[in-house]
């Protein structure tokens, strides 16, 4: 009896020990910035002003923590499965880990450093397990699947049925299904993707960051004068003050090779860029691509799937790799035609100008301006005068305006916080009668630790399930900064690439639904409504009120506006051909037997049986091709861009036939009503099918692009 009271008072005390320790780590926690209530304006907002990379890791364990609680919380409960109990609940849960995983993407993203990517180098597989925990949870999968078989007998409303749906295949496609060897190999293949994700995705930072061409005063013949201005800058900010430097980014090396009359720097400013992560060293790339697609090859190999890509696509629009494929296909012969006229024009010119040459990929946007310039008498330099940064934001706003009803004001009182001196902050209300939409927030300039290229992300989604929230969206862009006093000057490339990232922001902006899980996106789907914001760049009302001259103030002539117009089918062959080329090649990656791999050899082998032009190469060359091996978004979806694209051309021609052109106010309101505002609460296919009374037509691209149309 004594040791029966005894062991009875031991385990008290060890539970009050425990309760304790756990107050004190909750006190502790309730310290850490990261893991702060957002506070202050517009239903609270993040505190950038005051992180610090020391809270990330313990932040981050603690969010993992409690939101592994809660779901082991929904798992146990006694009472039967329900789709408040359940589905309900699991969306409730992690608020804490959204708030700390904001801060994680903006170092991840906009500040990285060394620093930093230490500490991502733990976290990553951390993230993979807490992931896979929540995923091959069996008490917490038998009672979604008790919610998603009760539903099939009696349906639940459309957007309840919607996340059910979802929710259930998410776990069902992440080996919720396996046994417990098979549950234990695919978290353990998940945890080491997670880490050669991160590694890859910082072999391409690297390569960026330290593969630098300085240029001395007597190497800046054709360079525009916005961009030496830009180069100079850059150079002193990297110690080189009395000379120019072309980082090893897009926005840095394009506008180089397409006016840099020092071919042997073209050829060095190239080879830097498109060798990124593939220069034989212990940055390289090509090993971990291997090791990458082994991995998940054997991953769904336990699903019971032949590859990856088949696995990946079965709830995407396109179903199947070879519907994706087909698409590709049926588009190539014409791209790589088109290219070949495209090279014939540029070597006739190289000829006349005796340059005694065969042109080169370096060469080849040197040329294509010249000819630009001789067919449509249009000077890309010219047409930049006209593409001042602040008079575009201007116009995406304006476009927003008329077809979203938005108006945006900028925020100057400090009142939300940045984590950049560089963010700019507007608040977003509905015009018509005043009311709050959200928070945007603009991150246009490149700098060190920031990742290349445009994107758009949300630190807070619209959901109204447990009340009406709020949206906070952004756009980040790579924008060479100006000289002391002169404007940003940007490519007529760029400017369509400042609408389609926009797009984005306007499509979380305009969401309208329930759940948060109905937020996220069908991926050759969620780039249609960007890709088809960028057609408003083309309307007059842009052009004429927008688009002004930056010295003069003028609006961009009409002349100019009509070789513009006529030239904007130009040089599609290197476009498209540039973009198939990585699209095939993500879908062969992830279609071919891993063992056959060697990357550097898959690459040039397949590329040759397709018959790639020697005068270009693939927009995304495998060993820096981040959309594909730095996570899982685009693996295999890469085609999504063009499955998109169809929709894009198909809905463009919806508001040329419109009474009212672009500004339709019938067709906007559709737009907004069945492609914006549903997100994934209803399937795309059916989404456009309401906006347009029928299915896209892949016609219209090709007319889009000027390439023949097939014939039957």
């Amino acid at each position: 009896m004594k040791t029966s009271l005894k062991l009875i008072v031991l385990g008290l005390l060890t539970l009050s020990l425990a309760c304790k320790q756990e107050e004190s780590k909750d006190k502790i926690m309730a310290e850490n910035t990261l893991l702060k209530e957002w506070e202050g304006p517009f239903e609270g907002v993040p505190n950038f002003e005051s992180m610090t990379l020391e809270d990330l890791e313990p932040a981050m364990d603690y969010a993992i923590e409690k939101h592994l609680q809660e779901i082991e919380d929904i798992a146990n409960a006694n009472e039967p499965a329900t789709f408040k109990n359940t589905i309900e609940a699991m969306e409730r849960a992690g608020k804490l880990m959204d708030r700390v995983y904001t801060y994680y993407g903006i170092w991840s993203s906009n500040l990285s450093s060394d620093e930093f990517r230490e500490i991502q180098q733990k976290l990553s597989p951390k993230l993979s397990e807490y992931q896979s925990k929540i995923r091959q949870n069996e008490k917490l999968f038998k009672r979604i699947k008790t919610v998603y078989d009760t539903s099939l007998e009696k349906s639940l409303e459309p957007q309840e049925q919607r996340v059910v749906n979802l929710v259930y295949k998410s776990f069902e496609m992440n080996g919720a299904n396996l046994d417990k060897q098979g549950k234990e190999r695919y978290a353990a293949i998940n945890k080491e993707l997670s880490k050669l994700y991160t590694d890859f995705s910082n072999n391409i930072l690297h390569d960026e960051e330290n593969y630098v061409t300085f240029l001395n005063e007597n190497q800046l013949e054709g360079l525009p004068d916005s961009f030496i201005k830009s180069a100079k800058k850059e150079a002193e900010q990297q110690g080189k003050p009395e000379q120019y430097a072309i980082v090893n980014t897009r926005s840095s090396m394009d506008p180089f090779l397409t006016y840099s009359e020092e071919r042997e720097l073209r050829e060095k400013v190239w080879k830097n860029y498109y060798s990124r992560g593939d220069n034989a060293d212990e940055y390289d790339n090509n090993k971990l691509i291997k090791e990458i697609l082994t991995l998940r090859d054997e991953r769904v190999e336990l699903l019971g799937y032949d590859n990856f890509a088949q696995w990946r696509l079965q709830n995407r629009m396109a179903k199947n790799p070879e519907n994706a494929m087909d698409l590709l296909m049926a588009v190539w012969p014409s791209a790589i035609a088109r290219v070949e006229e495209e090279v014939q024009d540029m070597q006739k010119i190289a000829d006349e100008e005796k340059a005694d040459i065969e042109i080169k990929p370096w060469d080849y946007r040197f040329y294509a301006e010249k000819v630009r310039q001789e067919k449509y008498d249009l000077d890309s330099e010219e047409v930049k005068q006209y593409l001042v940064l602040e008079n575009l934001t201007d116009a995406i706003f304006y476009v927003a305006g008329r077809l979203f009803d938005f108006e945006f004001s900028e925020i100057t009182d400090g009142s939300v916080p940045v984590f950049h001196e560089d963010v700019k902050v507007y608040e977003v209300t509905q015009k018509s009668d005043g009311s709050h939409i959200g928070v945007f927030y603009l991150d246009p300039y490149a700098r060190k630790g920031k990742r290349s290229g445009a994107w758009a992300t949300t630190y807070r989604s619209y959901t109204t399930f447990d009340g009406e929230t709020n949206v906070l969206a952004s756009n980040n862009s790579n924008f060479v900064k100006a000289a002391k006093n002169e404007p940003i000057l940007v490519s007529w490339d760029d400017a369509e690439t400042f609408f389609h990232e926009f797009g984005h922001a306007l499509h979380f902006l305009s969401a309208d639904v329930k759940y948060p899980t109905l937020n996220g996106g069908v991926r050759d789907y969620t780039e249609f409504q960007s890709q088809l914001l960028e057609r408003w760049i083309y309307t007059d009302e842009v052009i004429n009120n927008y688009l002004k001259h930056y010295k003069t103030g003028e609006p961009m002539p009409s002349e100019l506006v009509t070789k513009i117009k006529n030239a904007s089918k130009f040089n599609q062959g290197f476009a498209t051909t540039e973009f198939l080329a990585s699209a095939i090649m993500d879908m062969k990656y992830h279609t071919t037997d891993p063992s056959e791999i060697d990357p550097k050899t898959f690459e040039k082998e397949t590329l040759d049986e397709l018959g790639m032009p020697e005068e270009l190469v693939m927009r995304h060359r495998s060993p820096h091709f981040g959309h594909v091996f730095s996570g899982e978004g685009y693996a295999t979806g890469y085609y999504g861009y063009l499955w998109a694209d169809v929709l894009t051309s198909d809905a463009a021609e919806a508001f040329n036939e419109a009474e009212g052109g672009f500004y339709d106010e019938g067709l906007s309101e559709k737009l907004v009503k069945f492609l914006f505002a549903p997100r994934n609460a209803v399937d795309p296919a059916e989404a456009y099918r309401q906006f347009r009374g029928r299915d896209a037509e892949i016609n219209a691209l090709m007319r889009d692009r000027g390439f023949p149309v097939p014939k039957g």
